[in-house]
């Protein structure tokens, strides 16, 4: 591991991160940002935030773009948020708002 990078308390539920972070794993970081930019999903800015802090990181230890890949990358799941909506007959339905912790590990490319 060389560099970190977390986001806490994302307001995107971690069963639709892990649908991207499954195609980001194991890859070097260009092509991830590649696969990124060209994806059509709400929150993919949130997650290459998170994955450009974690190029700076490793920029800041001496090391290049070219030498990096993604080791780890895992959504664990936060606190979720409770809130009440009105339904029939003066019922209320509970509504869950999902969180999540995202984490990127980078490591050095060995070729």
């Amino acid at each position: 591991m060389i560099a970190v990078a977390k986001s806490k308390y994302m307001r995107v539920s971690p069963t639709k991160v892990r649908e991207v972070i499954d195609l980001l794993r194991g890859k070097d970081v260009n092509s991830a940002i590649a696969i990124l930019t060209h994806l059509n999903k709400g929150f993919k800015d949130k997650i290459q935030k998170v994955l450009e802090s974690a190029i700076n990181n490793a920029k800041q230890k001496g090391l290049s773009e070219d030498q990096l890949f993604i080791s780890k990358i895992f959504a664990d799941q936060g606190p979720t948020w409770k809130r009440f909506r009105a339904a029939a007959f003066g019922r209320a339905t509970r509504i869950l708002k999902k969180t999540t912790h995202l984490t990127i590990e980078l490591d050095v490319l060995t070729k």
